[in-house]
């Protein structure tokens, strides 16, 4: 007789057969999460509404004027989606910290956290769903925007570019979000301090408007901006442009933030009371 497999402790090294048992642990999270998504349909709705308000309102309010500060050719529509995508990864990523901190509040983590699973398994399952969700919404952006008369320029490879550096974009936020949801107690706390982290760094970007238009004080902060980076990677994969330095960049700041991130998140997971 087999002797039945045992189940990954939290502090047990992740190699050979515990990290596959940690990555089975990983995935049964993910599902849980998607399955509640998929309960709540408003939310995927609402989650589209939005950043296609953005898209018209903002061209129709901002085109005119904003259309003299973009290359020639080039249309206020076509300069905004890309930046839009990025916006509302962003701005989704806060969810990762309601969601968590909701479980928090109705006593989930506490049930996965009396279980024999690997520390990081609810932690990564929550932002693999979130990574999951966002880019359900990301593709039905893009079909709205078709219907808008937004077009990929640079072909199919550099649209699926465009499409992963904003997954990528949103799931490293998710992570900064992940840490905010387990430090700031409560899911109200958590949605409003990731409205207001997430805020600033959307609306001084490139997202809406070149950098260039802005003034000096905010010019080198909004330059360098992970979101800037992010957005110009994003609209260089979608309608031409310099490309190597704004994806580089995007993969320096995806990478900086998560090797932070993710530590810090399961450090403060495994002090939650």
């Amino acid at each position: 007789m087999t002797a039945p497999s045992q189940p990954i402790l939290p502090d047990q090294p992740m190699e050979g057969p515990a990290a596959r048992l940690a990555v089975r642990d990983a995935w049964t999270v993910t599902k849980r999460n998607l399955r509640h998504f998929l309960r709540q349909p408003r939310l995927l709705v609402f989650s589209t509404i939005q950043p296609v308000m953005f898209v018209v309102l903002f061209s129709a309010v901002f085109g005119g004027v904003a259309a003299t500060a973009l290359p020639p050719g080039v249309s206020y529509l076509s300069f905004l989606l890309p930046g839009i995508f990025v916006q509302s990864a962003a701005f989704r990523s806060t969810q990762t910290a309601v969601g968590l901190a909701e479980d928090l509040e109705r006593g989930v983590i506490d049930r996965f956290r009396s279980m024999p699973m690997a520390r990081y398994a609810v932690l990564a399952g929550r932002t693999f769903a979130d990574l999951t969700r966002n880019l359900a919404v990301l593709l039905l952006m893009t079909g709205v925007g078709y219907l808008l008369g937004f077009r990929f320029t640079q072909g199919p490879l550099a649209a699926l570019g465009a499409l992963a550096v904003v997954g990528l974009f949103g799931f490293v936020m998710s992570w900064i979000f992940t840490y905010v949801a387990l430090a700031v107690p409560g899911a109200e706390a958590a949605q409003t301090a990731g409205f207001v982290a997430v805020f600033p760094l959307v609306f001084a970007s490139s997202i809406f408007v070149p950098v260039d238009t802005m003034p000096d004080w905010l010019r080198g902060f909004a330059t360098h901006s992970p979101v800037t980076v992010a957005a110009d990677a994003a609209r260089a994969l979608s309608i031409g442009g310099p490309t190597l330095q704004p994806v580089l960049l995007t993969l320096a700041w995806s990478a900086a933030i998560l090797l932070v991130a993710i530590p810090a998140s399961v450090r403060r997971y495994r002090r939650i009371d």
